[in-house]
């Protein structure tokens, strides 16, 4: 038997230490006193020392009292406590529910988002079928109502889980392909292209299950640069392809992939598990092929392996997969003992499994001539396979017997039917419509494949065609960016060295010789300037053509606001002063940070057209880890209209109005800075830049919620 069913085990490649427990007494307040120790939980956790996390969660519980949030993550943890800890699935839910009561009074999304996720495993594993239906309703509620996307990508997955579980496969690929599509959306991290990779092999084994073998390889395919980063996710990926191979009957890639399998590194279980895994895949292959010696060779392997794994369901399918061989060898004996090996855990880890098992033995035992445990044992396969395939009457022993008698029946009338003419002309005209139905059913399948292939053809195209509009797209918004910025930031230098000239030609006699020196001076420098601003702006537009995205690098302001400075260096009338008492460095990409300085100081200068004495500070400080830039002027002001092509995408506008603030807005965003205005009549304007760090470590736990549903799906999903 082959199971066409997926199997992902997840681990996690972290170095643990030893945590100490913290002393709680230095904290002065009650959040500071949870903080460190959902902390240290999350760290015990991480260790995989489940009784130790029981305790830690235990007294986090009861250090929340009314801190509803952290008490439903206590909670939460002491379920993973148990859940993982021997399989205690029911002490588990229980955790579970009290933890999803607290995170709905509290209102916290996050963390009712993780206890939704494994709540339905839980139910699903302890067959808990009603709790589990009315927990999916809400789940859609939840799902239809957020606008989390972290929320959706995760309960989507779940909802598709729910469907997979129940073979309602079209209905699972589509759930879980709205999962992928908000995963994607999140935060690129080696954990979430995992999740990814992990989705797309799940639609592969729907697909599997389908028998849909070249579809199912289309995912396994989109599925591989996702998960590149995990030997071990890529190592059982290996035995996805062989399972999908085998009855392809592809035998160059069956050899690829097995030996593929063993180049991947893994704990030592999971090293034993994969590599029974893909030795019994080849096995069943051989012994489809009739290379009986061969199959043998390979199935002694995976028994082997299975043992060394303790895995009971791979032991069970490896066993399955030596019944099978020893029954077609004719050792009918020892096929019977190895199957029964398997049959033992067989209806608990997948019932199409069961299923083969009961008839293998069935056959063995009608081989030695045993017909009444040949009976007993074809009893329970007809039984469970009539369950399987959802036949509304389960078969019985009549009507086996009956089954039985008719078979006999007709024989014994196509052994008389050379003695009666009338008969043999009858069974002659049935073969003939026999002949022309199968005829019929054969040209409808091949136009209905013909059909199939040619609508797979065209939603390819189609495809490839959306594919190449946005990328058209994203090159001529990049383009006009581009365009923009070269207009922008260029326009106020070249102006002020053209209106110099038009002053030194049209009324020479308002110049003087030491006017003239100095005028002359100050255009050769501010040419200097502003062709080393137009080299910097061209280099950096070249480099980022293709793809417009920031490269974060640390930078000193001093740096910035010296270029600046020199940029505007021919400015007149107007004081621009920096000020940055703190020597702050930034981490962020320069030309973006230099770009958005450039436009807000050209919209200062702009402003102070009509004003005497017009001051421009540009100041730079650091206050509670957050650093600041700031830009005031002392011009006229304006108003929330004026600026609102910082916050309104919708906002029309044209080379002259508005097309700083468009920049300003799209490029601060790009390096995560928030831009805040504050601007009074008569008093001035002033811009500041909230510089965002990223938090680039994700919490232990958060990984696992995303994962876990997959390590306990070994036996259930395939």
């Amino acid at each position: 038997m082959k199971k066409t069913g997926f199997l992902f085990l997840l681990f996690i490649n972290l170095t643990v230490f030893a945590q100490q427990e913290p002393i709680l007494a230095k904290y002065k307040t009650q959040p500071e006193k949870l903080k460190a120790w959902l902390k240290y939980t999350n760290e015990v956790l991480d260790t995989e020392d489940y009784p130790k996390l029981i305790v830690a969660a235990q007294k986090g519980i009861e250090l929340s009292k009314d801190q509803l949030a952290y008490k439903s993550r206590f909670y939460f943890l002491k379920g993973n406590a148990y859940e993982f800890n021997n399989n205690q699935t029911k002490e588990a839910s229980i955790n579970y529910e009290i933890a999803l009561k607290f995170a709905q009074k509290a209102r916290h999304l996050k963390n009712e988002t993780s206890i939704l996720m494994r709540l339905s495993y839980a139910y699903y594993a302890l067959n808990e079928t009603l709790k589990r239906k009315e927990l999916i309703t809400y789940i859609k509620q939840v799902v239809d109502t957020t606008k989390s996307t972290y929320t959706k990508s995760v309960l989507y997955g779940s909802l598709g889980e729910y469907y997979l579980d129940n073979a309602q496969y079209e209905t699972f690929i589509s759930y879980q392909l709205k999962a992928i599509n908000y995963k994607k959306l999140l935060k690129k991290t080696v954990a979430n292209d995992e999740t990814i990779g992990v989705s797309y092999s799940q639609i592969a084994a729907a697909y599997t299950k389908m028998k849909q073998y070249n579809k199912a390889i289309e995912y396994l395919n989109y599925a591989q640069p996702y998960i590149k980063t995990s030997p071990y996710i890529s190592a059982f990926s290996c035995n996805y392809y062989l399972q999908c191979f085998v009855p392809l009957k592809n035998l160059d890639s069956i050899q690829k992939y097995y030996n593929l399998a063993y180049t991947f590194p893994s704990k030592k279980d999971s090293l034993f598990l994969n590599l029974s895994f893909a030795n019994r895949s080849v096995s069943e292959y051989y012994a489809n092929e009739g290379q009986i010696n061969t199959a043998f060779s390979y199935a002694k392997k995976a028994v082997l392996l299975g043992q060394k794994s303790n895995d009971q369901d791979i032991i069970m399918e490896a066993n399955a997969v030596m019944g099978r061989v020893l029954y077609e060898k004719g050792e009918y004996k020892k096929a019977i003992e190895t199957l029964k090996k398997a049959s033992k855990n067989a209806l608990t880890y997948d019932k199409e499994s069961f299923v083969n098992i009961n008839k293998k033995l069935s056959q063995s035992y009608a081989a030695l001539g045993l017909w009444k445990d040949a009976f007993y044992y074809n009893e329970i396969y007809s039984k469970s396979n009539d369950e399987m395939m959802q036949e509304s009457a389960k078969q019985n022993i009549a009507n086996a017997e009956a089954r039985y008698q008719n078979k006999t029946k007709g024989q014994e009338i196509k052994n008389l039917s050379t003695q009666n003419t009338l008969k043999n002309i009858q069974i002659d005209e049935a073969k003939k419509q026999r002949i022309f139905l199968i005829s019929g059913l054969i040209l409808v399948g091949i136009i209905v494949l013909l059909l199939f292939k040619q609508n797979q053809n065209r939603k390819k195209t189609n495809e490839k065609l959306q594919l190449l509009n946005q990328e058209l797209d994203e090159a001529n918004k990049i383009k006009a960016r581009f365009f923009s910025i070269l207009n922008h930031d260029l326009r106020s230098p070249v102006s002020n060295l053209i209106h110099f000239l038009h002053l030194q030609k049209e009324s020479p006699e308002l110049i003087d010789e030491e006017m003239a020196a100095r005028m002359q001076t100050k255009v050769i420098t501010g040419a200097e300037n502003l062709l080393s601003s137009m080299e910097d702006i061209l280099l950096w537009s070249k480099g980022q053509m293709e793809n417009f995205k920031p490269h974060f690098k640390e930078i000193t302001v001093d740096v910035i606001f010296k270029e600046i400075k020199n940029h505007f260096s021919g400015i007149e009338n107007i004081q621009i002063s920096f000020e940055n008492p703190e020597n702050l460095i930034l981490n962020t990409d320069e030309n973006y940070l230099k770009t958005i300085i450039r436009n807000l100081t050209g919209n200062a200068i702009k402003a102070l057209d009509k004003t005497t004495n017009g001051k421009i500070i540009w100041k730079a400080w650091q206050e509670n880890d957050v650093q600041y830039l700031s830009i005031s002027d002392n011009g006229p002001g304006g108003t929330q209209e004026q600026f609102k092509a910082l916050y309104d995408d919708s906002e029309v506008i044209g080379i002259k109005s508005g097309l700083g603030l468009h920049l300003i807005r799209d490029l601060a965003t790009a390096i995560n800075c928030k831009i805040e205005v504050k601007s009074q009549h008569d008093s001035g304007t002033t811009f500041t830049i909230k510089v965002c760090h990223e938090l680039h470590k994700l919490a232990r736990i958060e990984i696992q919620s995303v994962f876990l549903p997959q390590i306990k799906r070994i036996k259930m999903i395939l």
